[in-house]
């Protein structure tokens, strides 16, 4: 009891449920499980930083297509399905047609006749199924071995002859073809194309712009190099029309020209955040709550090949820096420029607004508002000196009326 009294008799003590604890901290865990699922779905990309495309294709019911184009359907395929059809293309119609000289040999009689040597066989020195698919190998590939020809009596032989030449040679040229095709692809060359790990906002003469930079690792041009950019996001219609993944053209020099580069050093791409850009009202609150992505792209012609080769890589949000700008990655050396790509990614903040381009232009224009109505102009003066000239003129000569004099008294 003594424990009971000393207990309750403390003043302004206070108790905790512990199921109210429990559930504030199941909300804590819910909302932190929210913001990082938000945050992922944030993250999802359209375009990877390395090319690939995020998208996949489901539900296609009109597979013949792939089919009436199989050749760009056998250039698409991974390089270890491409060798197996390669290798299955040549062992099939090998095993195919030594199949069939085995049955004219065998309908002939010719395996019947291996030591007779008065029988004028098909084929000679035939034996067997094994030596019947070496002649096909020899026959299509035209190696030639002489141990194994075709004599003057077997006509069904002569046409099959005929036909295994005519179809191993369009075999021969289609699967070289693709192969040749698949090798010489510049993909690959596309890998020593670099894009900047992020893109930032600042001032480029007094202007705010979106910028990114873009560098060729290979001492081999890429000529006729042009630029492109797009604004990956959802939007809504006036009419209530949701469009997801909405493509927006974001201009980085096609009017002036600018989107033609001569790449033999790295260099910035800059966008300028004008009226006509989608960046116009966004600032850098905004920014940080809006969820869109950047998909640049890189064109040109390989200049070893004269292939056309594609680079492309994307920006989400939480990759474009507000107020930073890239570090110079140019020097002057002895007779020559040097170009250090260990500072290519690196970036460092500069002073600039945090509000909008559309902000900033607003403001510009009421000061230049202001100056204009707070200074006088020469000319208002210039007519106010004429005008009270000529007053007292006309006030000495006499010829001013009595009331004007009164009124330029008062």
């Amino acid at each position: 009891m003594a424990k009971d009294r000393a207990f309750t008799s403390v003043p302004g003590a206070t108790f905790t449920n512990t199921k109210s604890s429990s559930f504030q901290h199941k909300s804590k865990l819910v909302e932190k499980a929210e913001k990082a699922d938000r945050k992922l779905r944030r993250r999802q990309r359209y375009v990877e930083k390395d090319g690939r495309c995020n998208v996949q294709h489901g539900n296609v019911r009109e597979t013949y297509r792939y089919l009436t184009d199989i050749f760009t359907t056998l250039v698409d395929l991974k390089w270890r399905v491409s060798l197996l059809v390669f290798i299955l293309a040549y062992a099939i119609t090998w095993l195919f047609f030594g199949l069939i000289w085995w049955f004219i040999a065998y309908c002939r009689g010719d395996l019947d006749h291996l030591e007779d040597r008065t029988w004028t066989p098909c084929v000679n020195n035939l034996n067997g199924f094994v030596s019947a698919f070496l002649f096909s190998i020899e026959t299509e590939t035209t190696i030639g071995y002489g141990h194994r020809v075709i004599t003057d009596k077997c006509p069904e032989g002569i046409v099959l002859l005929l036909l295994q030449a005519i179809l191993g040679s369009m075999v021969n040229a289609f699967m070289v073809g693709c192969m040749f095709v698949k090798i010489s692809q510049p993909n690959k060359r596309a890998e020593t194309l670099v894009f900047s790990s992020h893109a930032v906002i600042s001032q480029r003469d007094d202007k705010l712009c979106l910028m990114f930079r873009v560098g060729d690792l290979r001492n081999s041009h890429i000529v006729e190099a042009s630029i492109r950019a797009k604004l990956i996001k959802s939007k809504q219609t006036q009419e209530g029309e949701f469009i997801p993944l909405n493509q927006t053209d974001i201009n980085v020099g096609f009017e002036t020209g600018d989107d033609r580069l001569f790449l033999v050093s790295p260099l910035v791409i800059s966008h300028e955040i004008n009226e006509h850009s989608p960046f116009w009202e966004v600032s850098k609150r905004q920014l940080e709550k809006d969820e869109f992505e950047i998909v640049v792209i890189l064109e040109g012609m390989v200049e070893a090949t004269g292939m056309t080769c594609q680079a492309r890589s994307s920006y989400l949000v939480d990759e474009v820096l507000w107020g930073h700008r890239f570090m110079s990655v140019l020097s002057l050396e002895d007779g020559f420029y040097e170009v250090d790509y260990n500072t290519f990614h690196q970036t460092f903040e500069v002073p600039t607004p945090l509000c909008s381009a559309r902000e900033m232009a607003e403001a510009a224009a009421r000061m230049d508002a202001h100056l204009y109505w707070s200074i006088p102009s020469q000319l208002d003066e210039k007519v106010e000196e004429g005008t009270e000239k000529e007053n007292l003129t006309k006030e000495i000569n006499g010829t001013l009326s009595s009331a004007e004099s009164e009124q330029i008294l008062l």
